[in-house]
């Protein structure tokens, strides 16, 4: 697709609403509650707002399409195992978490386990998250390419400077306000493309209908129940989830925020696994070649249809890429540096953006790997460590040692299951035990808390 003057007029306008409404945040930004957390007031609108856009980015969107396309309906499992982690979150952690009146994940964990636990996660997020804020960016990249025809380092630079700008300014204000906009066009475009593609442009759907099934032979029970841990655990007490959790204005909110959140997931998984599935049974590998699927099918559409479906994939992206800059800023400042700073965290802000921004220019895949690597510690290491604590704090609270050894016993297991497979299964260690490293790891990570837990006296 190359991109009409019009659509470029579209974007700088785009762009620069978000800018504009970083500036007018500034006059609510009175502390650093304001600016790191949003006051901590939220309503449940703005929250599931919020909390949506924030989930739906390029690998709930471009991602789960792909993954259809190559195993068919059962790539619906990932976002629906979301869903339900959100649904889940909402009976059983929401209300404890926002009770506890933490800022950001490190600081619960430094609430309920102690500062060790606090630095810990910390360094792991603010790490991993670097190399994440820099995928999202060339994730942003492609899809700036593909709506150009050709690669223009300028815009792409340009998009990623107002990103890092809009966050600089108002902060977690601009993030909530922007994502109110940015969900709508993601939805808007999904939501569009799908009814075009099954009411207007037809095709094979007959096909489409015969093979909706749940498992199949690219996605077996083992896969579901891996998923069901690994995928709804990152929902369930993800970093990024419940930094929407602590902007809530209470405990109920924060329940109904997640319990909504993870109906309209389950229903938007639905949809764009329908996308992947058309594609799937309308487009050969052949005719497919290098594009993604979402993608491809883009370029089926009207341009209208088109453009409306460029906009709200570029918002699913930059909606989750602000939401990570600037928890990953208000983390580093307050929980390691250990200050309540606004100016610390814009400060931040920008040097953690133009240390992503730089890692994406410069195609270093490998670094961004590194660091994203980091985080496999975080599944199998903390979630359930953390469920632990946040149960036990009401409590006589968890003896941070234990605590830690859980979290490094299952960090372990997640580490050797991202970078030592290959040497493990070289010194004999059985496939089977290989592929449930991660599962390994947490189960461990939940039998070493459970006896981190402190008995009440008398």
């Amino acid at each position: 697709m190359i991109m009409n003057n019009t659509f470029f007029i579209a974007l700088i306008v785009y762009l620069c609403v978000f800018i504009v409404i970083g500036i007018l945040d500034i006059k609510s930004i009175h502390n650093f509650t304001d600016y790191s957390v949003a006051g901590k007031n939220q309503g449940t609108f703005a929250v599931v707002m919020t909390l949506m856009a924030t989930v739906v980015g390029a690998s709930t969107t471009i991602g789960i399409t792909d993954t259809v396309y190559k195993i068919g309906f059962p790539g619906i499992w990932w976002l629906a195992f979301g869903a339900l982690g959100l649904i889940l979150q909402s009976f059983f952690l929401s209300g404890r978490v926002r009770e506890i009146n933490a800022d950001t994940l490190p600081d619960l964990a430094g609430k309920t386990a102690g500062r060790p636990a606090e630095l810990l996660i910390a360094f792991i997020i603010v790490i991993s998250w670097i190399g994440v804020i820099a995928g999202q960016l060339v994730a942003m990249n492609s899809l700036i390419t593909y709506a150009l025809g050709k690669s223009d380092r300028l815009v792409f630079i340009m998009v990623s400077l107002i990103v890092i700008a809009y966050t600089t300014i108002g902060g977690q204000m601009s993030v909530v306000r922007t994502d109110k906009l940015q969900l709508i066009l993601i939805l808007f475009g999904v939501f569009v493309c799908a009814c075009y593609l099954y009411f207007v442009k037809g095709g094979n759907t007959a096909d489409v209908a015969r093979n909706i099934e749940l498992l199949n032979e690219n996605y077996t029970p083992a896969n579901l129940f891996t998923q069901f841990f690994v995928i709804g655990g990152v929902y369930f007490l993800g970093p990024d989830i419940m930094s929407r959790n602590f902007i809530s204005g209470n405990k109920d909110i924060a329940r109904r925020s997640a319990r909504i959140s993870g109906i309209a997931l389950l229903i938007f998984s639905a949809v764009i696994t329908l996308i992947g599935m058309w594609i799937r049974y309308n487009v050969t590998p052949e005719e497919l070649g290098d594009s993604g699927a979402l993608l491809y099918a883009a370029s089926m559409l009207p341009r209208f249809v088109t453009i409306l479906l460029i906009f709200g994939l570029l918002s699913a992206i930059l909606s989750s890429t602000d939401t990570c800059i600037i928890n990953a800023s208000t983390i580093f400042v307050k929980d390691i540096l250990r200050k309540e700073s606004v100016m610390g965290v814009r400060i931040t802000v920008m040097v953690i953006g133009g240390l992503a921004l730089a890692l994406a220019l410069l195609g270093r895949g490998d670094i961004m790997s590194l660091l994203t690597g980091a985080y496999s510690i975080y599944t199998p290491g903390v979630i359930f460590p953390l469920m632990i604590a946040v149960y036990a704090f009401s409590g006589a609270g968890v003896r941070t040692g234990v605590w830690l050894a859980a979290v490094m016993v299952g960090g372990l297991f997640g580490l050797a299951g991202t970078y030592f497979g290959g040497v493990l299964a070289a010194v004999g260690i059985p496939a089977v035990i290989l592929q449930y490293l991660t599962l390994i790891g947490m189960g461990l990570s939940l039998v070493i808390s459970l006896f981190s837990i402190k008995r009440k006296e008398g």
